[in-house]
């Protein structure tokens, strides 16, 4: 349902557009690398056992390296000469530390399974916990396409970079200091010269990683801007073919496409400058550890066999490969934390709805607004001005006026999901605030021009928030003239709509709407032009259901059409968000004000006007 129709800064359109994600938005500088792994720390470290496992069978892949390069010196010194050892032992250490080695990668992968999932649950679970219950300036802040990439798809990419590369960093580092140590005990002094490569690999990789960061969080950005721009076509495809813009609304997508597409060949570029700088490092020490030792041999200052021989440069050839896939894994690390840090950012950002502790099984509907205003951010004329409103439970009020008055606003103050930004809002005496938020909201039904329903079925849209009961439903879509519907669905009410419950008619979706109300039974009603889409037959029968409904309820109507207006006790006439009229329709039509002028209005300046055609004249089927 809409909830800020009334004003332009609160409709669908201008609160997408706020949402919308902008270039200008400049991001904070990137804490430390290993800070942000930190505060990734409660979502990825329950699992001990399972990081345990991981790391020590990064240990035994680990030590499997130099253990072959070993296994290879001695079949080159023993092998090949006369020696005790029997012949088999050769194949069988080979395969022994291949089985040892595939052992450890399965253990590893199944230990990387668990925690990535178990780290992508909790994220993703507390994100739409805190989603549900945020304050509703989320919505006008973030576009639906944000948050639907931040909670599944930037969650699910992150967490499986990142765990992948922190297990690559334990393994392929285990592997490293396994394969130095060996190298060390073969020769000491060439093995100090890989130690010279470090800090320039360090640099390398920091500088890079740094450039990759930023790359990153454009991309992101960029991202969001392509969704947005497919989100908002989807909702506007009619609009759109209307007035024949697809090929403009495709140029934009292009022009983001092609942005994106640039951002990615530069992370590529960022990404792909690590590998062959690292194996130029790496091959210029090789070649001069090779060149060292070969004088060494002949110079006689040491000692060196064919195998130890062969066995450092095996050693030497296997350090390559870890060291490569060291600096790779800036990329996945950088690109996991800063889709995940998008996540926490907005963990983080969002406000909880605050209410006090004041419940009440069911609340007796007395309403009461106190100089209640309500000025937008970023509008210039309030929304409401100074409203005193007093609406005594169990009476039925009809709010009219122009388009903009301020009805609908009005209205949203009473759910809280808009907040006065003066005065003060009580029902049965008590402010909003001191309500326990779900408490209050268990007071109101409410159904609007703006249908919304859940992929589900009928049903549970019924019951929405509640488990359904079967015959309950049955009499509420009977009572909102349905009935005849149900029958025809192939599952009865056990159907599922669809999206947004696409497959019935936009008449048929606001009496689902009715339903739902009906099932509800709050004590107080508000009704947002509730029947604007029904045509006279249904309309007469579900005004009839209405009329039960309202009975002994506080109900609140914005009405276009009079047959809803002549049954109000009264009707409360606004413009330009104050209160001008108040009294019964014949009060109000001897007074020749306001109410007097749009009731006398031709009907379709009195549907645009804030009160509609009677009833009975023609209007849309449904």
């Amino acid at each position: 349902m809409n909830s800020f129709s009334e004003d332009p800064s609160q409709s669908p359109a201008s609160a997408r557009a706020d949402a919308a994600p902008s270039r200008q938005d400049e991001e904070p500088a990137p804490a430390p690398l290993r800070a942000r792994i930190r505060r990734l720390v409660p979502y990825f470290g329950s699992h001990r056992w399972a990081w345990l496992l991981a790391v020590l069978a990064s240990v035994l892949a680990a030590a499997s390296e130099p253990l072959m390069a070993h296994a290879l010196g001695l079949i080159l010194d023993e092998g090949f000469i006369e020696s005790t050892l029997p012949l088999w032992w050769i194949p069988a250490v080979m395969v022994g530390i291949f089985i040892m080695r595939g052992m450890a990668q399965f253990a590893g992968q199944y230990a990387l399974a668990r925690i990535t999932n178990n780290g992508m649950f909790r994220i993703r679970t507390l994100l739409f916990e805190r989603i549900q219950r945020a304050d509703m300036g989320l919505y006008r802040r973030q576009s639906a396409s944000k948050l639907a990439n931040t909670i599944v798809y930037e969650t699910q990419n992150g967490a499986q970079q990142l765990v992948q590369a922190l297990l690559g960093i334990s393994r392929d580092g285990f592997t490293l200091v396994a394969l130095v140590c060996y190298l060390l005990y073969l020769n000491w002094q060439l093995t100090l010269i890989v130690f010279l490569m470090v800090p320039v690999i360090a640099l390398v990789m920091k500088t890079l990683s740094r450039r990759l960061y930023r790359i990153t969080k454009l991309s992101q950005q960029a991202t969001d801007e392509l969704a947005y721009v497919v989100e908002e076509n989807a909702l506007a495809h009619r609009m759109i073919r209307l007035h024949a813009a697809q090929t403009q609304q495709s140029q934009r997508f292009a022009g983001l496409s092609r942005r994106l597409e640039g951002l990615a060949v530069r992370s590529t570029i960022a990404s792909a400058a690590m590998t062959p700088t690292t194996q130029v490092l790496a091959a210029i020490s090789l070649s001069i550890i090779i060149c060292i030792a070969l004088w060494q041999s002949r110079t006689g200052s040491t000692v060196i066999t064919v195998g130890d021989f062969t066995a450092f440069a095996t050693a030497m050839l296997l350090l390559v490969a870890p060291m490569r896939r060291l600096t790779d894994v800036a990329n996945p690390l950088t690109r996991g934390v800063a889709a995940l840090e998008r996540g926490l950012n907005l963990l983080d950002s969002m406000q909880q709805e605050r209410g006090g502790n004041h419940c009440v099984e069911r609340a007796r509907g007395d309403l009461r607004l106190e100089a209640v205003s309500v000025q937008f951010e970023g509008q210039a004329v309030p929304a409401l001005r100074a409203i005193h409103l007093e609406v005594p439970a169990g009476q039925t009020v009809a709010l009219v006026g122009p388009s903009g008055a301020g009805k609908t606003t009005l209205v949203n103050l009473l759910p809280r999901f808009i907040e006065p930004t003066a005065g003060r809002v009580l029902i049965d005496g008590t402010p909003l605030p001191q309500w326990d938020i779900a408490c209050l909201r268990r007071q109101i039904a409410m159904v609007s021009q703006d249908v919304v329903m859940l992929h589900v079925s009928v049903a549970e849209n019924v019951a929405l928030g509640a488990q359904p009961d079967e015959q309950r439903v049955l009499q509420c879509l009977e009572a909102a003239n349905l009935g005849e519907l149900v029958e025809r669905l192939p599952q009865g009410i056990h159907t599922v709509v669809g999206h947004n419950a696409s497959q019935l008619s936009g008449g048929q979706r606001q009496r689902l709407a009715i339903a739902r109300a009906l099932y509800k039974d709050a004590p107080i009603l508000i009704l947002d032009e509730a029947t604007s889409a029904l045509d006279t037959q249904s309309e007469r029968l579900v005004q009839e259901a209405l009329q039960r409904l309202m009975r002994g309820r506080t109900t609140l109507v914005i009405a276009h059409r009079l047959s809803t207006i002549e049954h109000a006790d009264r009707v409360v006439v606004m413009e330009q968000g104050r209160i001008v009229e108040q009294g019964t329709h014949a009060q109000l039509l001897q007074r020749d004000g306001l109410y007097a002028r749009l009731h006398a209005a031709p009907a379709q300046a009195q549907t645009e006007n804030g009160i509609g055609a009677e009833a009975g004249s023609p209007v849309a089927p449904a």
